[in-house]
């Protein structure tokens, strides 16, 4: 919040505006339900943290550009590449002196994603198009230093965000009939990916390259069962991301409170102790799912209002000039990636989301370049 403080503008545009009160608007009814209860001090305090994310992430993204950046586009490529040098500065660590050697550890010691990074990959593969002034080498090398640290997450979110990514830069999601073919194409091959994993079936807990395999094969129970058996440990642990959304909407309903949520610093009780991280807890006030963590706020209203955050990137607009162009592609992109992103890992609500922040720098680089073309 320091920085948000010390970085802030004297104007912002009113596309940003709109966008930014949107969190705005699910903060203060998520404060407003939340008068009506007593809760932990602790859990208040925390769900305020939580919240406030995307408008502090969207706000110092938005105020770290300047016009006076020559190339904004080379300046989030720089800004990438630091980000995955020290990433793979930690997982070097990792394998010489902790001898790491499995999926766990590599993400413990590395980090769990990194949504920037993927970002700046797109940007470097499509160089022409965002006029990065890098010589081939320099291209080749970046690019490299990027696909590295990308790949050490391990993360099925990264690996989808790219492939989303690129579909939305070469313009597939603007709907043609060319771009419903392709469409159809990227669904068919993924299916026939699954189903080439699932046959081979690999092994919780495998070697290699399986553990991941195994994750992958699992990534549709693990996030949308309807029904988990709580003494059967294995479908419990595969699940778990599901439970947690199981479990609020069953309480939100057997309390009444759909409708309006139950505020910040309210909890969803698991009815078990779960170890999440290293604590072992049986009530947890935020879930792994962001749309479920505006329901238990705010109910089926905040949740509606935040479906539009989503919704905002799909504006259609028309504009000559190709940097508009391609954030515009980007921004379709992000909301498409979003819908995933909050499923399964809060979206812009997670405390280490880092495309918050991009986004808000390239809402400003628009608003840069729509006010220089009307000069």
């Amino acid at each position: 919040m320091t920085a948000v403080v010390l970085t802030i503008k004297n104007n912002y545009s009113l596309e940003f505006v709109k966008y930014i009160s949107i969190f705005i608007v699910i903060f203060l009814l998520a404060v407003i339900v939340g008068l009506s209860y007593d809760y932990s001090l602790y859990f208040t305090i925390r769900d305020i943290t939580y919240l406030l994310k995307p408008i502090s992430g969207l706000l110092l993204g938005y105020q770290l550009f300047h016009k006076s950046i020559k190339n904004p586009f080379q300046f989030v490529v720089y800004a990438g590449i630091s980000i995955a040098l020290y990433h793979l500065i930690l997982v070097g660590y990792g394998f010489v002196f902790q001898n790491i050697r499995n999926m766990r550890d590599i993400r413990f010691y590395g980090g769990y994603f990194n949504d920037f990074e993927i970002y700046t990959l797109v940007l470097l593969v499509f160089r022409d198009k965002f006029n990065l002034e890098f010589s081939r080498r320099k291209s080749i090398v970046f690019l490299t230093i990027l696909a590295v640290s990308s790949f050490f997450y391990l993360a099925r979110t990264n690996f989808l965000q790219f492939i989303i990514l690129i579909m939305a830069i070469k313009g597939v999601f603007v709907l043609t009939k060319k771009s419903l073919t392709i469409i159809t194409i990227v669904i068919a091959l993924t299916i026939a990916g699954y189903a080439s994993i699932y046959y081979y079936n690999p092994v919780r807990n495998g070697k290699g390259i399986d553990e991941f395999l195994y994750k992958i094969k699992m990534a549709p129970a693990e996030a949308f069962s309807t029904k988990i058996n709580r003494n059967d440990w294995k479908q419990f642990n595969d699940n778990y991301r599901s439970y947690e959304n199981i479990r609020t909407v069953q309480q939100l309903s057997y309390n009444s409170t759909l409708l309006f949520g139950e505020g910040i610093g309210s909890q969803v009780d698991l009815k078990q102790k779960v170890y999440l991280g290293d604590m072992e807890l049986r009530h947890i006030s935020i879930l792994h799912n962001g749309f479920m963590t505006v329901l238990l706020k705010t109910g089926l209203l905040g949740l509606f209002i935040y479906l539009y955050s989503i919704i905002f990137f799909f504006k259609r607009n028309t504009y000559s000039n190709p940097n508009l162009v391609n954030i515009h592609y980007l921004f379709i992109g992000t909301g498409v990636f979003l819908i995933l992103s909050n499923w399964v890992f809060m979206g812009f609500y997670n405390l280490i989301d880092t495309k918050s922040l991009l986004i808000g720098f390239l809402f400003a680089y628009k608003y840069n370049l729509i006010k220089s073309a009307q000069q």
